[in-house]
């Protein structure tokens, strides 16, 4: 990238180029301002040195009328070296009759201010002329423009100085950002921004570092992701395969084959299970999944869900509690919450103990309708607990008991539960209880 693209060129030209409008500023109004104080000043001295001359030229030539001029003369020099002016004498006529300039005729176009006093004296009028020259002023506006040129560049290249290396500091973090984001973007998520003073430099490494942090958990669950995946997929299949391979070599007799099939099409079953339940998770986070919201009781899908698993509520001498209320209507996907109660309820009947319960209960909570499921049972460890809803994870007994679970029904459960706007919750005391508390909505909005 060029230079001159870089924020640092930019700011830093900038920066010069106020400083150095500022200075040119400064100095018009300062020669401004000056120019006029000295001719202001000068026209004050005059005014007051001619009228000092004029009365003593005029006491002079009463006193002494035919011998004055000597004396005025000398007087004449004295007061032009002081105010440095010229100072002439004349008559009505316009006759020169005192100069102090060794010149005879002042020039015009040299001449900045004329002053004049006229007074009498024997009987003649006579004039006091005081001529203030342009080189006066003009030495004296350039000695204020050398003065302040000087200093003007002395001050700038210390500024200059100074705006470059602030420059170069605030920049800096700038710089260290883009060097943090290519290493992320290389995949090195441990990168951090260290604190800065600055306040806005500060939240943006606040939040940069949470988005690499952010990252770097997305990462971590996306390897999670896969390994789980790929061993899910591999585990049914090398099972397909190696008894597949054993029907086609006849290394499994012929009075086995049924029964290989038969775990052959379980494990197909659980490959399909693992690959619809991925694409549902895969449609509600990246927000494809849209709910057919609608009103329904919530015992429509419970009761459908307990007629499926009767054989196995039979088997294990299960009692259902809590079923017996009055009608608790749900505004929801009816499809979507029948899947979170599939899963739940499996899951409560996996890991109740035989002839325990399972008990729901339900309370109205606003807009938002409370929904528990209770088993009986081992329950959960306390480390258990906040893993439950992770995809894949399985606890040490559910592998034990489940053979033909992918890990992911929890996990959608609480996909679906947040989906609808609700939360979900488990609570378990150890060899008594497990217990899902969730809430979804049972009316619209605004209704």
């Amino acid at each position: 990238m060029s230079n001159r693209k870089s924020i640092f060129f930019k700011y830093f030209v900038i920066c010069s180029a106020v400083i150095l409008i500022s200075f040119v500023c400064l100095g018009t109004v300062l020669l401004l301002v000056s120019s006029r104080y000295f001719i202001d000043e000068k026209k004050s001295l005059l005014e007051k040195n001619t009228k000092a001359l004029a009365l003593y030229t005029q006491e002079e030539m009463l006193a002494q009328p035919a011998d004055w001029k000597k004396s005025v003369t000398d007087e004449m020099m004295q007061y032009s070296m002081a105010c440095n002016a010229d100072f002439i004498l004349c008559d009505s006529t316009g006759a020169v009759l005192v100069n102090s300039s060794k010149d005879p005729v002042c020039s015009p176009h040299n001449i900045s201010h004329v002053i004049g006093k006229s007074f009498k004296a024997n009987g003649p009028e006579y004039y006091v002329l005081a001529f203030s020259s342009k080189a006066a002023q003009d030495d004296y506006t350039y000695n204020i423009m050398e003065i302040f040129i000087v200093s003007a560049i002395i001050v700038l290249v210390i500024v200059m100085f100074l705006v470059y290396f602030m420059t170069l500091k605030l920049t800096e973090p700038i710089k260290e950002i883009a060097e943090v984001s290519k290493k992320i973007g290389a995949g090195d998520f441990s990168v951090t921004l260290p604190d800065y003073s600055t306040s806005e430099l500060e939240q943006l490494s606040n939040a940069f570092n949470d988005m690499a942090a952010s990252l770097k958990s997305y990462d971590t669950m996306r390897n999670s992701f896969l390994a789980n995946v790929s061993h899910e997929l591999r585990t049914p299949m090398t099972s397909i395969g190696g008894f597949v391979d054993g029907l086609l070599d006849g290394t499994i007799p012929k009075e086995q084959e049924r029964y290989y099939l038969k775990i052959i099409s379980s494990e197909v079953h659980r490959l399909a299970r693992l690959v619809r339940s991925m694409l549902n998770l895969a449609k509600i986070e990246a927000g494809e999944l849209k709910p057919n919201l609608q009103y329904f009781s919530v015992l429509e899908p419970i009761v459908d869900t307990l007629v499926t698993f009767e054989p196995r509520l039979e088997e294990k001498q299960i009692e259902i509690r809590g079923l017996d209320v009055d009608r608790v209507t749900l505004y929801a996907d009816n499809d979507l919450v029948h899947q979170v109660m599939y899963n739940l309820i499996e899951n409560a009947i996996k890991f109740v103990d035989k002839g325990g319960y399972i008990e729901f209960h339900f309370e109205p909570e606003g807009n938002m309708t409370s929904i528990s499921i209770r088993n009986s049972g081992e329950g959960l460890s306390e480390d258990e607990l906040p893993l439950v809803f992770d995809r894949f994870y399985k606890t040490d007994k559910s592998r034990g008991l489940d053979k033909t679970g992918v890990g992911l029904g929890l996990n959608i459960v609480r996909s679906i539960i947040k989906l609808h706007g609700g939360k979900i919750m488990v609570r378990s005391v150890k060899n008594e209880y497990t217990e899902f508390v969730f809430t979804l909505p049972n009316k619209a909005e605004g209704d």
